[in-house]
């Protein structure tokens, strides 16, 4: 039994081919975390959502993930809400993700926005590792401040780390630390709390899809870039409007969804909620 206060959540999944589909071979979570009945809305790839039980996380909680695709296995992973991430003490509330995809095998990693709030303390960790032909795409969506209520990021924290690797060699290394003081700053955009990012991973792009991503992107309010990586793309996004951050980000998703998987986009039902 945990005498702590703090969350110590975790989750176990793995994913195989059983058939003519991508079933949950493997699932445990345990709480906060659990992990809802998947669901198949298109053929083949299996949908699942993750939820937060507790709604949110506070200085000292840490969520650990461990997410496994066997080889040939497709899978879409979401959220069942947004994330939020409250003021803390001091402490930091973590998440730690790790993800490792066998040959041929594809992960659509898709949570919904994050939240943090002002004096917050967050730190993530995503590491996947990727074997012979598997690709993985992936977004997030970073609120700093409640801006429906008018909150800024004036104080706290929030460190984020994403590492790509395949066969022992980094294919994209991202690390962000953000505080609130570096927010408030004449060189931060205070107006813009909401950053985006999609990262596709695990083959080359041509210049006429990074073309194609860049002509869907917001043409208003918002900063938005579109690089090429060594083997794949990825999108930025910096405004305010969480719709026009998801539309651009989702066109993108079926772009490359059409590119490189032959079928359409697939929004989860739950993303209807907001």
């Amino acid at each position: 039994m945990n005498s702590s206060p703090h969350w110590q959540g975790n989750i176990d999944l793995r994913f195989q081919v059983q058939g003519t589909k991508t079933i949950l071979q493997r699932s445990y979570a345990c709480a906060p975390l659990k992990i809802q009945r998947p669901f198949y809305p298109e053929p083949n790839i299996c949908h699942a959502v993750i939820l937060h039980s507790a709604g949110g996380m506070v200085g000292g909680d840490r969520l650990t993930y461990q997410i496994d695709l066997a080889p040939e296995s497709q899978a879409l992973i979401t959220t069942a809400a947004a994330a939020k991430i409250y003021r803390s003490s001091g402490a930091f509330a973590q998440q730690q993700i790790a993800i490792n995809l066998d040959a041929n095998a594809h992960l659509e990693w898709l949570p919904q926005e994050t939240i943090i709030f002002d004096r917050a303390q967050y730190q993530q960790n995503l590491r996947v590792d990727l074997a012979t032909g598997a690709t993985f795409c992936a977004w997030e969506m970073v609120r700093l401040g409640r801006s429906a209520r008018q909150e800024t990021f004036t104080y706290g924290c929030w460190e984020n780390a994403l590492e790509v690797w395949q066969a022992g060699k980094p294919l994209w290394i991202d690390r962000q630390r953000i505080t609130g003081e570096q927010w408030q700053s004449r060189q931060a955009s205070v107006s813009q709390p909401l950053l985006g990012l999609l990262v596709w991973l695990g083959g080359t792009v041509s210049k006429e899809l990074v073309a194609q991503a860049r002509s869907l992107a917001p043409q208003h309010e918002a900063d938005w870039g579109v690089t090429v990586l060594a083997a794949g793309l990825v999108c930025r996004y910096r405004g305010s409007d969480r719709q026009a951050a998801q539309a651009w980000l989702i066109a993108v998703w079926d772009l490359l969804r059409q590119t490189y998987r032959q079928r359409v986009a697939c929004p989860p039902r739950v993303w209807q909620r907001y």
